[in-house]
């Protein structure tokens, strides 16, 4: 199960929104529904987790190309949002794509658990491109007062850490 938030930054603090994902296939899908909810071009920033296995950070600035982090990439990438995005970050072509069509929103796939002769094979061959850890630009919120070391410490509920460190505890929890 996923939980995705936005939060636009304005002159009196942030405003939360709750996200739904159904319609974003790319990163590009991303950063245009936070470009449609920045007040004044400002900071918005995405946030997805899935049920305390992984988190991600989407930060969009104005028309600056949107800056991902991921907690975990190689979890990640056994679900559909999470391989999206980490398929951005690793510079996966479309022929190597896990097939999106292939996964549930939940973030499992169709029919029977993948064996190892699965990873195998061609079909398997996405899931191993996924680093074990972090993966993506660390720093993307050290201005707004989460720097990389503490980025990289965050587990459980991350998205309720980066909040805090944002003064936005109640907003955020507002729209879980």
């Amino acid at each position: 199960m996923y939980f995705a938030a936005m939060l636009a930054r304005t002159e009196d603090g942030w405003v939360a929104s709750d996200t739904e994902l159904d319609n974003v296939e790319t990163l590009s899908d991303i950063a245009d529904l936070a470009r449609e909810n920045a007040v004044d071009d400002d900071t918005v920033l995405v946030l997805i987790e899935q049920e305390d296995a992984w988190f991600g950070v989407v930060r969009v600035d104005g028309e600056d190309d949107p800056r991902v982090y991921l907690s975990n990439a190689a979890v990640a990438n056994r679900s559909s949002y999470g391989a999206m995005l980490v398929d951005e970050l690793v510079g996966r072509e479309d022929d190597e794509d896990v097939e999106l069509d292939t996964l549930d929103l939940d973030g499992t796939e169709d029919g029977e658990p993948e064996t190892e002769e699965d990873d195998e094979s061609d079909d398997g061959a996405a899931a191993s491109v996924a680093p074990s850890g972090p993966l993506g630009d660390g720093r993307l919120l050290e201005d707004l007062g989460v720097s990389e070391k503490e980025l990289l410490a965050l587990d459980g509920d991350a998205l309720g850490t980066i909040a805090e460190a944002l003064g936005c505890t109640d907003i955020l929890e507002a729209v879980r």
